[in-house]
């Protein structure tokens, strides 16, 4: 899988390596952490028990497509495995994360509920398409291969929208005090990089080793596993020189793990681009009025106090871009 599979993208539900480790310490306030919550692979996950949806007929709700203004609910699919972007608390059910509580107001804000469904992250494209969800909010890169649905420089759908709203770049991961002196992606030449496939780090990954061979130095030997705390895992045992996340993950597991003895980030962001939320291309007016609530949720201060919260203010964006990646 590519660019239109991938995000720049994990931390995987199940198996949180670093347990415990990579739950940011106060990240998540005690009473707004409830809202929403995990179900099996396959279902839809609900807001807490009793939650009813935000009064409907504001302005923005005017604006929704009919089919959410009868349902009042809108779906969005997300891999909630990626802190702290998205991840399951403690408990192994709570969804927490910006996207959550970004989710969760932009809903509120468009006077629906906000369902939240698990999901694998090369799977959500498939599931817009298939209308199985309505918006993708899971740390997914803008670019326009995603948006024009171009693979491997061939035609394999319609491409979906973005609505974008956070400015993330690449972050090189490696054990702390940097054993092997890593500094640039031209320094993992002939050394191993474990990482998440179908994200555009692997591509990343693989232009720089064809660059290595390129420059008469060794390939990257790239491993590349189905979630990030896997290759989190490698990167600590000593068996992969580095990581490459995007830096909001990156940061997070550096300042968390092993209470912030695991990890460290090196050099500077790599590609720096959009995360933007996925609509399908036939649903404009669904993503025009989203962007409306974002436009609005930035106005009012509420997405740079989740920010904050979360401790990522460094991607912030100023202004809501459609399909503004490259």
């Amino acid at each position: 899988m590519t660019a239109l599979s991938a995000r720049r993208r994990t931390l995987a539900a199940g198996a949180v390596l670093v347990a415990g480790a990579l739950l940011l310490t106060g990240c998540g306030d005690d009473d707004k952490k409830d809202d929403v919550k995990s179900t099996p692979s396959g279902g839809t996950a609900p807001t807490s028990a009793g939650a009813s949806a935000p009064p409907a007929g504001g302005a923005l709700f005017v604006k929704l497509p009919k089919q959410y203004q009868d349902s009042k609910v809108v779906k969005i699919g997300s891999e909630v495995a990626y802190p702290p972007v998205e991840f399951k608390d403690k408990d192994g059910k709570t969804f927490i994360g910006f996207d959550i509580d970004l989710a969760k107001a932009i809903g509120e804000k468009l006077g629906v509920k906000v369902e939240i469904e698990d999901m694998t992250f090369g799977s959500l494209i498939t599931g817009l398409d298939s209308k199985r969800i309505d918006l993708i909010m899971s740390a997914m890169s803008d670019n326009k291969d995603r948006q024009t649905g171009m693979d491997e420089g061939k035609k394999v759908g319609d491409g979906i929208d973005f609505v974008d709203y956070f400015n993330a770049g690449g972050s090189i991961l490696v054990k702390k005090g940097n054993p092997q002196n890593i500094k640039t992606l031209d320094d993992l030449c002939g050394k191993t990089v474990a990482l998440q496939k179908a994200t555009t780090h692997e591509e990343t990954a693989n232009k720089q080793s064809d660059k290595c061979k390129a420059d008469g130095k060794g390939a990257i030997t790239i491993q590349a596993y189905e979630h990030d705390n896997e290759a989190l895992l490698r990167v600590k045992q000593g068996a992969a020189a580095a990581d490459i996340s995007d830096f909001p993950v990156a940061a997070y597991a550096a300042q968390t793990g092993g209470d912030g003895n695991d990890f460290e980030v090196v050099g500077e962001q790599i590609d720096p681009g959009p995360y933007g939320i996925g609509v399908a291309k036939n649903n404009s007016q669904l993503r025009d009025v989203v962007k409306e609530a974002v436009e609005q949720l930035i106005a009012d201060g509420t997405y740079g106090k989740i920010l904050e919260k979360w401790n990522v203010k460094q991607g912030a964006v100023t202004e809501v871009k459609i399909n503004g990646g490259s």
